[in-house]
């Protein structure tokens, strides 16, 4: 017990007091019966629980006195450049969600945030996004039934070629 460092243990009880408020507010939101076993508050309880045990895993830390620290960090100042880049993935996400649809908004969005954080590969940043654009939106669209953004341009081009 002599290694046990306040702050850590601070940090952790906050853990879990979050959790436990997650967890009270999430009961609270009113559910239809028409729902059977999985609703709208399915993921809420899983995110309570695992705030919960992740309050829990740092407060043992905290008492084993195994808490580590990250390392050092040098000073790097300010990157204009990559706040530049995502900006620029922002703005282009924003106007072109409308236009062109989710997907492609979204493949320009994470290619140039990949650039902003330092990667020099564009090509395959844009095949990453690709991947989870894709999974986003037809896990929406399909699965939730929630329309996301199908793009007008996109939509013209499919009901012009059926």
């Amino acid at each position: 017990m002599d290694r046990l460092r306040k702050p850590e243990v601070l940090l952790a009880l906050g853990v879990i007091m979050l959790g436990i408020v997650a967890l009270y507010e999430t009961a609270e939101i009113p559910v239809s019966p028409m729902y059977a076993q999985v609703g709208p508050t399915l993921v809420a309880y899983i995110a309570s629980g695992l705030l919960i045990a992740l309050g829990l895993a740092l407060l043992a830390q905290a008492w084993r006195g195994i808490w580590t620290s990250p390392p050092e960090e040098t000073e790097a100042g300010f990157d204009l450049r990559a706040v530049g880049w995502l900006l620029l993935g922002l703005v282009l996400n924003i106007g072109l969600i409308g236009p062109l649809g989710f997907i492609p908004a979204s493949v320009l969005l994470f290619a140039c945030t990949a650039r902003a954080f330092g990667s020099r590969r564009p090509g395959r940043d844009a095949l990453i996004g690709l991947g989870f654009a894709a999974v986003a939106y037809f896990g929406f669209a399909q699965l939730l039934g929630i329309n996301i953004g199908e793009g007008d341009l996109v939509v013209s081009l499919l009901e012009g070629l059926i």
